[in-house]
Order: C-alpha cells, then structure tokens, then sequence
C-alpha cells in the first residue's frame, strides 16, 4: 500500500553555520530504510507523467519500485539504462522543474523524492560494486567528441555501447566540464564526477585532455583523422560583463573565473597554490544558480559578508529555490530590486565599493517577466572589496571561427536541426550550452543523447 504521507522523507544536512565554513557537501544522502520509505509515495502513474519530464526519460516508477522493495541494484540499473551519470543528475537537476514538476503526487502535497532517490541508488553502487563496465566489440566507426562535460559525455557513452570507437577531446587538464570547473564541492563531490567519468572508459572511451580544438586540432583535421563524425559538445565558458565603469579593477571576477579557482584549481585548499583574493566583503551580480554558487564559495572562503545583487524580486529570480535555500540559511545577502551602475576602486587599482541603484518591476518584456526599471535617485554605495559577476555565459567562438559551414546565431550559438542536432556541416553535430546558451546539466545531456542516437542513424544509412 502506498506511503500517502504529503510530505518528502527529510534529506539529512549539514547544519547551515558548520557548512559554511567548509566545502564538504551539505546534503548527506538517504539510508535504505530512508529510501524505502519515500519510494512507497509512488502511485506508479499508468501514464507515468513524471518520465515525460525527465529530459533523458529515465523510466521513473520502475527504478522507485525496485526500491520500494529493497532490489537496489536493479533499480541502478534501470537508471542507468537511459541515464550514464546518475550521481550526478541525482544531485544538480532541477527535479522541481522537470520530473518532481510532473509527480501527481504534488497536487496536495509534495512530490516523490526522485532525485534523492536516484542519488541513492548510484552512491550505492558506487559504494558497494566491484564491477566494470564492459567494452562493446567494435563496429568499426570512429567519432570524435569535443569538450568532456555533460552532453559530451552522454554522446560519447551511448556511442560507445553502441560499438563505436570514440574519442573525446577535452580544452582543460581533466573531464567534467562545468561538473569540475564550475559546481562547488559541497553540491557536487568531485569523486563523484571522477567515479562516473570512469565509467564510461570502461566502455572504451578515450579521453584526450589539454587538446583545445580550434587550436591544437581542427574540425576538419578531425575528419581527414578518420573520425566518420564529430560532436561538438563544448559549452558556453566565455563569460558576460555589464559593460559599466570599474570592471576592469582587481578584485573583480567573472563567476566563471572564480569558480574554475575555487572549484577545478582548489583554491580552498592550502596545499593548492591557486590565487584567489581572500575577501572581506562581496557582492555577486546575478540571481541564477551560478550566482548562488558563487557567493556560497565565498562565503567558505571567509567572506564576512556575502550579497547577492539582483535587479527583480526573490520570486524572479531564475536559481533554484532549494540553492536560494540554502545561500540563506548560510547567511547570504539578498540585496533584490538593486543593481550596480559602477565599481569604484582605491589609489591602488582595487575595488572599494559597487555603485547601486534600487529597482522597481514595470511592465511585463519579451519573456514575460516585469520589466526592471530604476527609481531615479535611489543610488547608493555597498561597500565590498570583490565583485563577482554572474549574469550569463555565451559559447567561445574558437571552434566556429576555425571551421567553414558551421552556422550560428546572434547569440554566437550553433545552428542545429532540433530533431537530429546536426549542424549545418553534414557529419558535424552539436548539443549542450554550445547550442542552447547556458542551461542545464540534464538538458545537455538529453542533446547529447539524441545526437548519438542520430549520428548512429546518419553512419548506417
């Protein structure tokens, strides 16, 4: 019989003025008896709504079924038949938006667990499993895969089991992509990504790092190699600035920057010699998860005071509500309906204070959110001695610049066709925040997952 309790099995943390003084993560994970319980909330739908959310279509009440009665590992590996990164998606998907968003169970109350549930599921088969992976015999076909992170390695996973030989070649000194340089520790154990990257070279998959293609290789040098078609997976890390006075002072930051330090080059740690400004006080410009990110690091990082610094209001704002949470509880800022205007800087060149003004919502724009305008005479100093900027991301141009036939848009995007993702170069694919802009983790891996599934369909014609 169904658990018909309103509410979710409570996921033990971290208390909020322990965590914050440290980079171990703050969620600690469901017991079984924990997971069991919450798995028994399921009506197993016949419609299964919450599988239509989910962007990879992990078959949901399936897995929660197997454990509702304890099978563990056969529920991983239903997971894992659609999915190749649980831990990760377990962790960082915006399940409020997508499968829990579906869960009839919302309707009076709140929805199954599903994330926690899968986190369950594949930190325990990490925990507990001593099995490989097995290589596929080879068909033959070589592809290329650039850049390592979500929709790349979900591409060249499902290539894999299909037999193809892939390889991927990733710009930094280790896989992950935004997983490594840009996700903090305490919301995603780099162990994890590790532990999932292996994974998939037990497939077969090789991995190439420190190869920046645009520069150390080309498209086309890709393709005369004998790679029978490329996926271009390469993210969007060239970082957005407001273009106001002061941004070119020490001590301000791109949150791509800050974070690549904190989170790839371990800042936070002593052993690590990687820069980074200890900072008393800072302001994060933005309101997505990226900024929370942000001024959660700096807030580990000793920062007495941490502002969040949003020109619309707290219901506006595009993070997720659990990440909003949370930088609350650690005693995060929330200066909403104010924006700067200008940094000012010392006799030395280095931040002092952020120019603001206070905002007020006007008529609805284009994406129908309350279009932000300034109270005149409003303007006011935060005094703060680091600004972090978080207000979006756009794709490097290095790889359409060095590539004839490859389309973008105005946004510096690639062009794909939205059913099969190739672009407008025949053989050449692309999926992820190089197509979409930045967005999710799961929804570039459901790109990643319907090129493979196309380019397969394009070699065997």
């Amino acid at each position: 019989m169904a658990n018909m309790s309103l509410k979710k099995v409570p996921m033990p943390e971290q208390a909020p003025d322990v965590r914050n003084k440290n980079f171990l993560e703050v969620a600690e994970g469901y017991t079984e008896e924990m997971a069991k319980e919450e798995a028994t909330r399921c009506l197993n739908c016949k419609n299964k709504p919450c599988v239509n959310g989910c962007p990879v279509n992990v078959r949901i009440p399936e897995f929660v079924a197997k454990v509702a009665a304890g099978e563990f590992e056969e529920a991983y590996k239903i997971i894992t038949s659609t999915n190749g990164l649980p831990a990760v998606c377990g962790r960082v998907c915006p399940q409020e938006s997508q499968c829990e968003g579906k869960c009839v169970r919302g309707i009076k109350g709140e929805p199954v667990a599903i994330g926690r549930l899968e986190r369950f599921c594949a930190d325990r088969h990490m925990k507990n499993s001593t099995a490989k992976g097995e290589k596929p015999a080879s068909n033959g076909k070589k592809v290329a895969v650039i850049g390592a992170g979500p929709s790349g390695l979900t591409c060249a996973g499902d290539l894999a089991k299909l037999g193809y030989e892939v390889t991927i070649f990733e710009a930094f000194h280790t896989a992950g992509g935004v997983l490594v340089y840009g996700i903090p520790e305490f919301r995603l154990p780099k162990e994890i990504v590790h532990k999932e990257v292996k994974n998939l070279e037990d497939l077969g998959v090789e991995i190439r790092t420190n190869m920046i293609i645009g520069k150390t290789l080309s498209v086309d040098e890709l393709l005369e190699m004998g790679y029978k078609a490329v996926f271009i997976g390469s993210g969007a890390g060239l970082p957005s600035f407001m273009g106001i006075e002061g941004e070119d002072l020490i001590g301000v930051y791109s949150a791509n920057e800050y974070l690549t330090r904190t989170n790839l080059m371990k800042a936070y740690l002593d052993e690590y010699d990687t820069p980074i400004i200890k900072s008393s006080s800072v302001a994060v410009v933005g309101g997505g998860n990226v900024a929370m990110d942000a001024a959660r690091c700096a807030k580990r990082l000793g920062a007495d005071k941490v502002y969040i610094v949003y020109r619309r209001g707290l219901e506006e704002m595009p993070a997720r509500k659990e990440e909003i949470h949370h930088a609350m509880e650690e005693g995060v800022i929330f200066r909403n309906l104010n924006n700067p205007v200008k940094i000012n800087g010392d006799e030395n060149g280095r931040v002092k204070s952020m120019e603001c003004v206070e905002m007020e919502l006007g008529e609805p724009d284009d994406s129908g959110r309350r279009r932000p305008v300034v109270k005149e005479g409003s303007n006011f100093e935060l005094e703060v001695d680091t600004v972090i900027m978080a207000i979006g991301t756009s794709p490097n141009p290095l790889i359409r610049s060095t590539t004839e036939g490859l389309e973008t848009n105005r946004r510096g995007c690639l062009v794909v066709n939205e059913e099969t993702m190739q672009t407008t170069r025949e053989g050449v694919y692309a999926g992820g925040d190089a197509v979409t802009g930045a967005a999710t983790v799961i929804l570039a891996m459901g790109a990643g997952k319907q090129a493979a599934k196309a380019i397969d369909e394009y070699l065997n014609k």
